[in-house]
């Protein structure tokens, strides 16, 4: 066992019992104008309802306007429209949440976010437009959704002639690939730049004409999203038959471009909070994935901002359950997660004492924990019987958060019972 480190943790853990024990955290992001929340898995209950516990207050106390989260923006844009109050229709949070059809539904249909989607409706009841909080998806698989929503916009408003053309252009090259990601990847192979300048004149006709999508309801915001997803989804595709690094690359940029679409689009002092897996929002750079050439979310945010307008935390736990799938693509199932590794990062939070707690790095105790160390990582696939083999992630701590939110033992969210596969 590292014995500065378990020295270190021991001296600045602070114990975490309920929600209010927060306040300190909250005091020490001060006013940065970008967190990041991680997580280290798509299916922990705790993960998701102390980051929501903490967006609460950040909205409330620190005026924070947008959530951006690690899923598709056309499927969030129904979230969006109904916690702003666009759309005049009365629907249950649980019946907007299927718009995540896409697999891993479990990520964002599930219980503990369709209770920040209520509250985060009813905050805004009280709010005037300007001041409403808003919910996005910042991923970049929606390729043909997103095609879709662009080519359905521009074909109903009054649009420049040029831009509809070319989104009719653009949408009649994907349409022999039936919407299979995968057909789209392999055909690249063989067919050199298959549809990248049909996407690409797309988003920079749409960014040229932009005064003429002025519309309602963030329509513009809309338009333009989609259309930058289309591109940077068709590079994508294209390089994940290629490179695993350069798709990993091109995921992160494309994550980091829409957090600045919106961050634009709210004005240059606005408050983003930005939910995505340990993986992304994690400094790159204070990780093994350095070695590789890999960058995120975390990395680039941080090298892009000053440094006092950024703020991550990460997220772990010991043991307990999570929801997880054999294999891409599988109906989920609650699953074990085992005891951590010996002398892993959680292991070491767990000898320091078996009680939920948080740890907040800062330039006098930074260099304690100046150590690099196996933390552990859970995916929507998942093998618990062999997680020893590749499930723990080399990481300097410190340099990868500037703070750790330990549940020492954590259960599985709740999937929405009607989901379809």
């Amino acid at each position: 066992m590292d014995q500065i480190l378990a020295s270190a943790i021991k001296s600045h853990a602070i114990p975490f019992e309920t929600n209010e024990d927060l306040s300190r955290l909250v005091d020490e992001i001060g006013e940065a104008k970008i967190v990041l929340l991680g997580e280290a898995s798509h299916g922990t209950s705790e993960f998701y309802s102390v980051r929501a516990a903490l967006s609460k207050r950040l909205i409330a106390e620190k005026g924070f306007s947008v959530i951006a989260v690690e899923g598709d923006w056309p499927s969030a844009q129904q979230v969006n429209r109904y916690i702003k109050g666009y759309d005049k229709e009365t629907k249950k949070t649980e019946d907007i949440l299927q718009a995540f059809n896409r697999w891993p539904t479990w990520m964002w249909a599930n219980k503990e976010i369709a209770s920040l989607i209520e509250w985060l409706h009813a905050y805004n009841e009280k709010k005037a437009p300007e001041q409403k909080v808003g919910f996005y998806g910042i991923d970049v698989y929606s390729l043909w959704e997103s095609m879709e929503e662009v080519l359905r916009y521009l074909s109903r408003t009054k649009s420049t002639g040029v831009d509809l053309a070319l989104a009719k252009k653009a949408f009649s090259c994907f349409e022999p690939f039936n919407r299979q990601p995968e057909n789209y990847a392999i055909s690249t192979l063989n067919i050199s730049d298959v549809c990248v300048d049909e996407v690409s004149k797309l988003l920079a006709s749409i960014r040229t004409h932009e005064e003429h999508y002025k519309g309602e309801e963030e329509a513009d915001l809309n338009l333009k999203v989609n259309a930058l997803v289309a591109k940077n989804a068709e590079e994508y595709y294209r390089a994940m038959v290629r490179n695993d690094a350069l798709s990993w690359n091109i995921r992160d940029e494309h994550m980091v471009e829409t957090i600045n679409e919106l961050r634009n689009y709210y004005g240059e002092e606005a408050k983003i909070l930005v939910w995505e897996h340990n993986t992304h929002i994690g400094d790159a750079s204070a990780t093994d994935m350095k070695n590789e050439n890999m960058i995120n979310v975390g990395q680039l945010i941080r090298e892009q901002n000053r440094p006092e307008d950024v703020y991550a935390i990460g997220f772990g736990t010991h043991r307990g359950t999570v929801i997880a799938a054999e294999e891409w693509g599988l109906p989920y199932e609650k699953m074990e997660v085992p005891p951590a590794q010996r002398d892993s990062w959680e292991d070491l939070l767990h000898q320091a004492g078996p009680f939920n707690k948080f740890l907040m790095f800062n330039e006098q105790n930074r260099h304690l924990f100046d150590s690099w160390i196996g933390h552990r990582a859970i995916g929507v696939v998942y093998h618990p019987e062999y997680e020893v083999y590749g499930n723990y992630v080399p990481s300097n701590i410190s340099h990868r958060y500037d703070a750790f939110i330990y549940i020492d033992q954590s259960r599985a969210l709740t999937p929405l019972e009607a989901q379809r596969w």
